[in-house]
């Protein structure tokens, strides 16, 4: 479809303020735009159907961005209807791609991106990612006036503002089935396992598989241990009658899953193998909680911006629905559960 075609049906759009019930003035969106950025996670497809089909219930048009910010910089948009969403939310990955863009840094390349949005008449931005995605739709906003909402898409989980990010629970559920099955072996052949899962900033992944996956020991970003301690848990496993140990240690962990492995070799002599599950945990059809979770956000994304907000996250906290200012979302930082880090320890005697 051209831009010419795009425009075609926008006098027919209703102009309409907020529903009955929103103390909001501000004049009811008539097109928005919805964009995926930086990594995949499961269940961004679910949140882009949940945008396009909650703006259509309440009569507001939809441009999908291709490949994230890059996209929008060159302009690479198409009008989605509900029947353009059908039978994608079981998909892993993102129909919309994604992709990093150095020039969206720049203020040349979101004053040519904010350039193609006004061209399409488009007056809301919702970007479903992580944080260096909601720095570029910030700094969109504050330059150009251009509302816009986050949708936490990210398998690390390690945005403040939401209990869960879309992607986090299959990303948990992938390794965990790695892990269940490297347990079998390690048991057979009574070996060290050390598996690294993903998480750059965040020990969220680690922490849940090794609970759910009766680990020995887990390393966090959060909890820097000497190597004499990663060769102590080990030790103090042989001592308890155990043949095989099976260690989560995040990528973010200070030389990852290497370091662990070769500190537990060097001081044990123990035969240890090292399994970098690797971006695996990306990819796969999401899990239901995955896809409850994007649909409540993408339907939440188009109700913040048909009341009037700009700048902020929507998200799940306490059983509702939050919104953090984007901002906050990487100022602030989310921390493992203590809880259940100490129900780790405790469950690995």
């Amino acid at each position: 479809m051209t831009q010419t075609d795009a425009h075609s049906s926008e006098a027919q759009l209703d102009a309409a303020t907020v529903p009955s019930g929103s103390t909001s003035t501000t004049p009811k969106p008539r097109r928005i735009a919805v964009l995926t950025s930086g990594g995949d996670a499961p269940g961004m497809n679910a949140a882009i159907r949940a945008v396009v089909r909650a703006a259509t219930f309440h009569g507001v048009e939809v441009v999908g961005v291709r490949r994230g910010f890059q996209g929008l910089h060159q302009g690479d948009m198409r009008l989605l209807g509900p029947r353009d969403v059908a039978n994608i939310i079981q998909r892993g990955g993102t129909v919309l791609l994604t992709a990093r863009s150095h020039t969206w840094r720049t203020p040349e390349g979101r004053t040519l991106g904010a350039g193609h949005l006004k061209a399409w008449g488009v007056d809301g931005l919702i970007v479903i990612g992580g944080d260096g995605s909601f720095h570029g739709a910030h700094y969109l906003q504050q330059e150009h006036g251009i509302p816009v909402i986050g949708v936490p898409g990210t398998i690390d989980n390690d945005l403040y503002g939401t209990d869960h990010t879309i992607g986090y629970f299959t990303a948990v559920e992938t390794a965990l089935d790695a892990v269940d099955k490297l347990r079998d072996t390690a048991a057979s052949h009574e070996r060290i396992f050390v598996v690294e899962v993903m998480g750059r900033h965040a020990g969220h992944i680690a922490l849940d598989v090794a609970v759910a996956g009766g680990a020995e020991e887990v390393f966090l970003p959060e909890e820097e241990h000497p190597a004499e301690h990663i060769a102590q848990v080990v030790r103090d496993s042989a001592a308890k009658g155990k043949a095989s140990s099976i260690l989560i240690v995040a990528e973010g962990y200070p030389g990852g899953g290497e370091a662990v492995a070769r500190a537990v070799e060097a001081q044990t002599g123990l035969d240890t193998r090292l399994t970098i599950l690797g971006h695996i945990q990306r990819g796969g059809s999401p899990v239901s909680s995955d896809r409850v979770l994007a649909s409540r956000l993408g339907e939440a994304a188009v109700l913040a911006l048909i009341e009037g907000k700009s700048d902020i996250m929507v998200g799940r906290g306490n059983g509702g629905m939050t919104f953090t200012p984007l901002h906050e979302t990487w100022e602030k930082s989310k921390d493992v559960s203590r809880d259940l880090y100490r129900c780790a320890k405790t469950l690995s005697v």
